[in-house]
């Protein structure tokens, strides 16, 4: 891996086929991996991990700020917003792919829950000199919760589904799906400081994992995608059963309660 001070970063990774069959089976799915096969969509979030020692960790289990592409904010929260994708061309298992990162934007402003960064990094992903993937992911980073702050109303998601299916979020499975990426971001795991110090009412499922499985739905119902973007709208808590729902090239998210969790157009 390599990076610089232009914000620019480039790492190479072999697409190990165990790894890919081990999110099959974390998904729920009892399908077995290939050198070569083609990899699904949104598949490459279990490869080219940042893995960095213990005190270059942030106190919530990421990459401590500053680390990488994405500048210090200086505000301590972070999640991953949503994103746009471009599928171009399958990746293989089993085969070298070279990822490489750009920061595309990083500013600052005030919301209705106080001080916002937001970042958008740029992902290429390449096979073999061929682009298969480009990636754009948003970033949020906010300040420690105040208890004394309103919360925002959430969405009310659609009901006007065509299809839709329920899932379910067990630790283990966030604790696996957390393994798998290499993801050390405590509100997946370590549910006293997913509660007392980011204000959450549980663990936290994955903005990624609901969109990997929206990706997945889509598919099963539309056929291959060319393009998905998507966009966190309100967390998805452990406890909870949710809906996937699918009209058309509209897909979302459905909370228990008929919140919007999150909402993705495809593109076939």
């Amino acid at each position: 891996m390599s990076d610089d001070q232009s914000g620019t970063f480039r790492q190479t990774d072999v697409l190990d086929p165990a790894r890919a069959q081990a999110l099959f089976a974390t998904l729920g799915q009892d399908r077995a991996v290939a050198v070569g096969d083609a990899l699904p969509p949104f598949f490459h979030q279990i490869y080219f991990w940042s893995a960095l020692p213990p005190d270059l960790l942030g106190r919530d289990g990421h990459p401590a700020r500053g680390q990488g592409v994405v500048p210090d904010m200086g505000l301590p929260r972070r999640m991953w917003a949503g994103g746009r994708l471009t599928f171009h061309n399958s990746l293989r298992a089993g085969v070298s792919a070279t990822c490489n990162a750009t920061l595309l934007s990083a500013t600052e402003k005030k919301g209705r829950s106080g001080a916002l960064g937001l970042v958008t990094v740029g992902y290429r992903y390449l096979q073999d000199g061929v682009l298969c993937i480009e990636e754009e992911r948003d970033l949020i980073y906010r300040a420690d919760p105040d208890p004394a702050d309103l919360q925002p109303k959430p969405l009310v998601a659609a009901r006007d589904e065509i299809f839709a299916q329920s899932v379910e979020f067990s630790r283990t499975l966030l604790f696996r799906y957390s393994a798998l990426t290499f993801n050390g971001h405590r509100i997946h795991y370590d549910a006293d400081y997913a509660q007392n110090i980011e204000g959450y009412a549980g663990l936290v499922v994955h903005g990624p994992l609901l969109a990997q499985h929206l990706m997945l739905f889509a598919e099963q119902n539309s056929g291959p995608l060319r393009g998905f973007q998507f966009r966190a709208t309100a967390p998805l808590m452990d406890f909870e059963k949710a809906t996937l729902c699918q009209n058309g090239h509209r897909l979302w998210v459905r909370g228990p309660d008929g919140r919007q969790c999150m909402q993705a157009e495809i593109a076939v």
